[in-house]
């Protein structure tokens, strides 16, 4: 595993936030991430005019490490416009977990943060694979039948 030289990540997301495509929140962000092999791949927000189907930085910066040979994310460093520490939101965090796992290192306005703070008790693959795999001992309840019905999700479809 390459050695963390958080100045170079923090030059390359100030970079790449300064190419950022932020006309509508004026919010830009800039991403990089050092690959296992020593690459760095980065990342900056593209909003778009219907605001919901924007892409972070970080949704950038995993396209670029699987466009450029894949791999492993050790450390991520993700910017605002003034070039602080920026933690990223929820989707993003996710991201980071699928693609650098628990041990990935995020620069935070607290400091270095491995993922496992940052995203406890994260849903990741093993949890589909406990379910899905056939060959995987597991203590769920077995799937509903299609002449069970599902229970009410709120109070007033129980009175329908």
């Amino acid at each position: 595993m390459p050695d963390v030289d958080w100045s170079a990540l923090h030059t390359a997301a100030v970079a790449a936030m300064r190419t950022a495509y932020a006309p509508y929140s004026r919010f830009p962000v800039g991403v990089a991430g050092l690959v296992d092999d020593g690459r760095i791949v980065v990342g900056c927000n593209v909003e778009n005019a219907s605001y919901g189907v924007g892409l972070c930085a970080e949704c950038g910066m995993v396209s670029a490490l699987h466009a450029s040979g894949g791999g492993r994310l050790v450390a991520v460093y993700c910017v605002d416009a003034r070039g602080e520490a920026l933690m990223p939101c929820g989707r993003c965090r996710q991201l980071l977990w699928e693609h650098g796992g628990p041990s990935c290192s995020l620069m935070t306005s607290r400091g270095v943060r491995p993922m496992s703070d940052v995203l406890p008790d994260a849903f990741d693959a093993t949890d589909i694979n406990e379910i899905t795999d056939p060959h995987s001992p597991s203590d769920a309840a077995p799937p509903r039948s299609s002449s069970e019905a599902a229970p009410p999700r709120s109070s007033s479809e129980a009175e329908r």
